[in-house]
């Protein structure tokens, strides 16, 4: 069942590589796609203006109507977004997340005549949609999502057993390995910091990162970046829900049997006063440490205080429920909606999925080898399986689930989840660590 997954994904890739080089789709952008507040959606160049228009009734009607603006590239990226539906709906691929980008694809990808007043597309200043769009080309939605999973996020795991923090750092050896490949590619140090964050399996950071470094307006060293902020968020989320199919075969691939069989120590419990110092002193460290993921490091550490200090309860149920529901639909809905066919049907596009997908493998393997490593120094009793280091990776908790499965594949009274928590929740929280340094090197 998952090689048919997996070829269903493949398959709408495939169509994107096909149009792209038969129809010689362009990989630079428009100038005019060089400042976001003052350009207007580009659907179709060829595009009658105004004035240009039949005054005839009929023909002025034809020649607005998406049939007559519509390109093939507009179709193609229409079929992605019913495809990212069906995965989200036949197979509970992460719906929350695959349906609005996949139903934003498809209004961003509706034909109009742009420059007509009518201020329609998400690049059309003035417009609703990229009113909305601001708060991802802002770095505001991210934030906001990491004060909701910070509400619904226990630390216990993790602060039961510190060394565990380990594997989530371990797992962010993707984020650079795609960094390194990423610039051997062609991409300029900016795009490629905001491509090499994919490997960290966190979509909200993805965004917040690009939108910083690769949002099409800044320069470096005199050379206009690209905007890749569609691309890389529909590639980190892609391969977020491709979690359950993309690990599995890593897992087992570097693990043998009796490894998977090994059974963790009980965490222990921990006391609520611990629960409270936590997300106040990991504030505290973390910021110091990198101070240019502030907004992300504050807002998931304030959403766990809201949480566990036991007197905001109203406070922390708004975060982790409405709050961040609202703020998904309206970032997954934008997101989509950037993936005009003009912008995503490109070999930067290309590149960028396919390094993404080599991300999460490295990233996977990082996190298992480096718990292999990490059994060769401890005691017998404290061993740790090494499934779990898979869950370094920040997919919160897809990760989790994925080595829990693992390991009662194996042995169905093996329970991992709350040992793979620790990592998990890790991963959170050194993808946004290793933001914040790229973030601080690459401008």
């Amino acid at each position: 069942m998952n090689w048919r997954k997996i070829i269903t994904l493949m398959g709408a890739l495939a169509i994107i590589i096909i149009v792209s080089q038969a129809f010689g789709i362009s990989d630079s952008l428009p100038n005019e796609l060089a400042n976001q507040d003052s350009i207007a959606t580009i659907t179709n160049p060829t595009a009658p203006i105004p004035n240009e228009v039949g005054d005839d009734g009929i023909s002025k009607f034809w020649n607005y109507t998406g049939f007559h603006n519509a390109t093939v590239g507009h179709f193609v990226m229409i079929l992605v977004g019913l495809i990212f539906i069906f995965l989200a709906i036949r197979y509970e691929y992460e719906p929350l997340l695959l349906v609005p980008i996949g139903f934003g694809i498809i209004i961003g990808n509706i034909p109009f005549i742009e420059n007509v007043g009518l201020q329609l597309g998400i690049y059309e200043k003035g417009s609703v949609l990229n009113y909305l769009y601001k708060g991802v080309t802002l770095g505001i939605y991210p934030p906001l999502i990491f004060l909701g999973i910070g509400a619904m996020t226990d630390f216990s795991s993790l602060i039961s057993n510190p060394k565990l923090m380990l594997l989530g750092a371990a797992a962010q050896i993707g984020i650079f390995a795609t960094f390194l490949g990423s610039l051997f590619l062609g991409f300029l140090p900016p795009e490629a910091g905001a491509i090499g964050i994919i490997g960290g399996a966190d979509g909200p950071t993805a965004i917040f990162l690009s939108s910083k470094l690769a949002n099409g307006v800044n320069m470096y060293h005199g050379v206009q970046v690209k905007n890749l902020i569609g691309p890389i968020a529909i590639a980190a989320y892609s391969y977020m829900a491709l979690v359950p199919v993309i690990q599995p075969p890593v897992m087992r691939l570097l693990t043998s049997k009796r490894e998977r069989l090994i059974r963790m120590r009980s965490p222990r419990a921990v006391p609520k006063t611990e629960k409270i110092m936590f997300p106040i002193l990991g504030f505290i460290i973390t910021a110091f440490i990198s101070p240019s993921a502030l907004p992300l490091l504050g807002m998931l550490f304030f959403g766990n205080l809201l949480r566990e200090s036991g007197v905001t309860k109203r406070l922390a149920e708004t975060a982790r429920t409405s709050l961040i529901d609202m703020v998904t639909i309206i970032l997954g809905v934008t997101v989509g909606a950037s993936t005009q066919a003009t912008v995503f049907l490109n070999a930067s596009s290309l590149m960028i999925f396919g390094l993404g997908a080599a991300s999460f493998i490295v990233a996977t393997a990082g996190g298992v080898i480096f718990a292999k490593v990490m059994n060769l120094f401890l005691k017998p009793a404290n061993k740790i399986n090494p499934l779990i280091g898979a869950a370094g990776v920040s997919a919160v908790p897809d990760s989790a689930r994925v080595a829990q499965i693992e390991g009662l594949r194996e042995d169905p009274n093996n329970h991992l989840l709350m040992h793979a928590m620790g990592p998990n929740v890790a991963g959170v929280i050194g993808s946004a660590i290793a933001a914040g340094i790229l973030l601080s090197y690459l401008t």
